[in-house]
């Protein structure tokens, strides 16, 4: 079994077990939200790419996006998150589990006056933790939101706009 801290960019070989300790790994943090970054594998079927955040009451996760080639797998460990799924909202509460195909337009954030504690997995990874901590230094002000847009194709992010998402935002602002 190989253990690392999420900090370090090499994967575990194909065929080796990956324990990352809690308090080893590796987080990024901006004003509304906490990752941290639990492990990211290139093994066999693609790899995965997981990692855990802890959004502050009502906190706004991803604007509608998609994936082409990833599927998205979301684990509420506690609070409501709530999840645009094609043109449907719906809230995730405490132990629900979500499997989000590629192609499938989705969105999250806290639900209104609730935290929400989420675990999320892609397969396959594709390296994203280099999108996670891109993601956080944007949100923090310290890189430009192009960077995001440019890296679309390299992360299999694509954003879209989505009226539903946006008029769901404004109802609860």
């Amino acid at each position: 079994m190989t253990e690392r801290p999420s900090s370090t960019s090499l994967p575990p070989a194909p065929d080796q077990a990956l324990l990352t300790r809690c308090a080893e790994a590796e987080t990024c943090a901006d004003p509304s939200s906490v990752m941290t970054l639990l492990g990211e594998s290139d093994g066999a079927g693609g790899g995965f790419t997981s990692y855990r955040s802890t959004f502050a009451a009502g906190a706004v996760g991803a604007p509608a996006h998609f994936h082409t080639k990833a599927t998205e797998l979301f684990i509420v460990i506690s609070g409501s998150l709530r999840v645009l799924i094609g043109e449907e909202i719906t809230v995730l509460n405490a132990g629900d589990f979500l499997a989000v195909p590629p192609h499938t337009p989705h969105a999250f954030a806290a639900a209104p006056g609730s935290e929400a504690d989420v675990v999320f997995v892609f397969t396959p990874g594709m390296g994203r933790f280099d999108y996670l901590r891109l993601l956080s230094r944007v949100m923090r002000g310290e890189a430009d939101p192009k960077e995001i847009a440019a890296s679309s194709e390299r992360f299999d992010n694509h954003y879209v706009d989505s009226p539903v998402w946006r008029a769901e935002l404004e109802r609860s602002a």
